[in-house]
């Protein structure tokens, strides 16, 4: 069934009328016709089946064909920190982590990230950013979008490092174990984490200063394995070690 999203404070209760713009995705892409039946969903938690009732030049028609429904959040909230990479990485970064389940999107600017940001130009890659996990989230049936942060500082982040117990962070030090080894120690009798988060770095990883103000606000240094990763890899191989192990 095809997907459409709507702003949370646009989800209809009965029907909606969506224009030109809004319906080009639907009319010109998948080319819904009347009678047909698309989901909408919000981002947060809620879906609906709605019936296309007019095409037309100006937009189309929906008639919802039965009430929302309200999906519960996921039991562990799932967040990635990760330094902003350079040219599509970053999009693919956050296509595939809303794929995956991410719960939060927290970009950063680290000493070493290639990427350099103004305010102006922080909040449109925010918005940016924002397109492509509706997107995602539109193809891979996710019901809930994650919260994107505005690009900032390493230092920045620390708060939300701090607040966010526990938080791995892909290190290449000699004294980080595996990451499977780690997660088992964290395993009954203890209980589940509400959330968990997965740093990575730059492509030119961690200055020392950077990860020690890391690992001073609690996070806690792991092995991605023998190899060393692209930091777009290691953003996405940690989701999905993360997310089997809590989602």
């Amino acid at each position: 069934m095809h997907r459409h999203y709507l702003e949370p404070a646009r989800f209809p209760q009965t029907a909606l009328e969506l224009d030109r713009d809004e319906a080009r995705h639907l009319q010109t892409v998948l080319r819904v016709r009347d009678g047909e039946l698309v989901e909408l969903f919000d981002g947060q938690g809620r879906t609906a089946r709605a019936l296309v009732t007019v095409t037309g030049r100006h937009g189309l028609h929906l008639a919802l064909a039965a009430p929302p429904t309200c999906h519960a959040p996921p039991a562990c909230q799932l967040l990635l920190f990760a330094c902003v990479s350079k040219g599509k990485r970053m999009d693919w970064t956050i296509e595939k982590s809303v794929e995956l389940g991410v719960s939060r999107i927290i970009p950063v600017l680290s000493e070493r990230t290639i990427v350099r940001l103004d305010e102006e130009g922080a909040d449109g890659k925010a918005d940016r950013w924002l397109r492509v996990a509706v997107e995602a989230a539109r193809q891979s049936g996710a019901v809930w979008l994650p919260t994107m942060d505005v690009p900032q500082s390493l230092p920045a982040a620390l708060p939300v490092v701090r607040a966010c117990a526990p938080v791995f962070v892909a290190a290449l030090t000699p004294t980080a174990q595996p990451l499977r080894q780690v997660l088992a120690g964290l395993r009954a009798p203890h209980p589940p984490p509400a959330t968990v988060g997965w740093f990575v770095g730059p492509e030119g990883d961690f200055t020392p200063d950077e990860l020690r103000l890391l690992l001073e606000a609690g996070a806690i240094p792991v092995s991605c394995g023998r190899q060393v990763l692209r930091t777009e890899t290691a953003a996405i191989w940690g989701l999905c070690v993360l997310g089997a192990e809590f989602l």
